[in-house]
């Protein structure tokens, strides 16, 4: 038996054992690596998730490597052994929208592994296996735990659609900010800024490829060709939107508190601005993720900094909201 952690309510969590149950017809059970907190899983804990992006009790987790041990009727014995991390958006697979691949729109309404179905602070996680990606047998599974995450700012990337040579720009240093530097690095842009809070950032920045790095309360440009943002702070979308030129398209990623600075739509009109938003990561952009991980594009390890067993769940919430700058990503292993 293995342990998991469940969030029975806003502030109230416990150990409690786990029991790997039989995947069912076409599941996976995975033996989980590595699994990954953020900002949501904070506020899952604290009982700041939306109404309907959260149901009690939970085991949250969203964020995780693993390796599979075991597969259900209907799905490939090969599978067993392999390395692999996993959509968390539980989708119909039949309404108009799975079948245009936009699996994050689904109609029948939201699931997602670690705030409606049982995440991965558990030992095991068991999930169909239509939504695992499988990794190359020397891939570093605490990396990998990274890459839900990374996949998030892969589908940002795929809507800027930035071209090689165009000038472009990352607001929001945090994970998400540095993972879009790499997607956009590696698209070769002819110029890459970096807009942040922190300047303890700047040399990381520099590390996965921008050309610049300033922060927001310094002179700012206002030509750029693509912006990505990640910050989701109050005044994010506003600042993102004003580094662009005419024309220029913008990609926000972020979810600011209630009460943020809305974008201006007289600006957004008489600039012609291009504007899309992402929430979570559909298969293409899992499958773009696993690719350029798997190329070396793409390094999360640098990000991570501490890594706790699965039982030190209450101090890693509070290192993520602890503000401080030499906490980066936080893994708890199982």
């Amino acid at each position: 038996m293995s342990t998991a952690i469940v969030v029975e309510g806003p502030g109230e969590h416990r150990l409690t054992g786990h029991t790997p149950g039989d995947p069912g017809p076409g599941e996976a059970l995975v033996r989980v690596h590595a699994v990954g907190i953020c900002g949501s899983d904070r506020e899952v804990y604290q009982g700041n998730r939306p109404e309907g992006y959260v149901r009690y009790p939970l085991t949250p987790g969203h964020e995780w490597s693993g390796t599979v041990a075991a597969v259900g009727a209907g799905v490939p014995s090969g599978l067993v052994g392999r390395k692999v991390v996993g959509e968390g958006f539980r989708n119909c697979q039949v309404c108009d929208r799975c079948h245009a691949g936009e699996t994050t729109l689904c109609t029948a309404g939201y699931e997602e592994t670690g705030f409606t179905q049982p995440g991965a602070m558990a030992g095991t996680l068991t999930l169909p296996a239509r939504l695992l990606h499988v990794l190359p047998d020397d891939a570093d599974l605490t990396a990998a735990a990274l890459l839900e995450p990374a996949a998030c700012i892969a589908a940002a990337a795929i809507k800027a659609n930035a071209r090689p040579g165009e000038r472009v720009g990352v607001v929001g240093t945090g994970t998400l900010g540095m993972f879009a530097v790499q997607f956009l690095r590696a698209g070769s842009p002819g110029e890459l800024l970096v807009v942040g809070t922190r300047p303890d950032r700047a040399e990381l920045s520099r590390t996965f490829g921008a050309t610049e790095f300033r922060t927001k309360d310094q002179e700012l440009p206002g030509d750029l060709d693509v912006v990505i943002e990640t910050a989701g702070s109050a005044d994010a979308a506003r600042t993102a939107a004003g580094l662009l030129r005419r024309g220029g398209r913008l990609v926000l990623t972020g979810i600011p508190a209630p009460g943020a600075e809305g974008l201006d739509p007289t600006d957004l009109v008489v600039r012609q601005l291009e504007v899309h938003t992402v929430f979570g990561a559909p298969p293409d952009a899992w499958a773009h993720t696993v690719r350029v991980f798997a190329a070396g594009l793409l390094d999360p390890l640098p990000l991570v900094t501490h890594e706790l067993p699965l039982d030190a769940f209450p101090q890693a919430i509070e290192l993520v909201g602890s503000g401080d700058p030499k906490v980066g990503k936080v893994l708890l292993r199982p």
